[in-house]
């Protein structure tokens, strides 16, 4: 299986559960409770570093099984694709969540809280997801 380093892998595996976890933890079960200033800013915070968890660990499979040196984050994803390791559901997932990320970091565009919260209330199962795929690598 290559040079894949399992004990980091698992490691940035479990950093991004946490993530998760406090996340669900912070979040209020409406988007009223949310509008304060540390709802908003947590949620952003903690989705961000869930989201470059989610790129680290591609950065390592990657780097690990030889694939190349990738030009941009989007060749990871795309790498990890063309070898079976994610779906292609969770490739095109992978673009939306590295396109979320930058307007969060780089605020390309004003950040629209009620994404925010909608994408932090209903797209956890996509991080469960690619961890799932991620892990299943690791069986082989």
């Amino acid at each position: 299986m290559g040079n894949l380093d399992e004990e980091k892998i698992l490691i940035k595996l479990d950093q991004m559960d946490g993530y998760l976890s406090e996340l669900r933890q912070i979040l209020p079960d409406n988007y009223e409770d949310y509008e304060t200033i540390e709802k908003r800013r947590s949620t952003e915070r903690l989705l961000q570093l869930a989201i470059e968890t989610v790129i680290d660990l591609c950065n390592l499979v990657v780097s690990g099984l030889d694939l190349g040196l990738p030009a941009e984050e989007n060749d990871l994803f795309n790498k990890l694709a063309e070898e079976q390791i994610i779906t292609e559901r969770t490739q095109d997932t992978l673009y939306e969540m590295r396109g979320f990320r930058n307007i969060l970091v780089h605020e390309y565009a004003s950040v629209d809280n009620r994404l925010v919260y909608e994408t932090a209330k209903g797209k956890v199962e996509d991080f469960r997801r690619f961890a799932g795929e991620i892990k299943e690598l690791l069986k082989d």
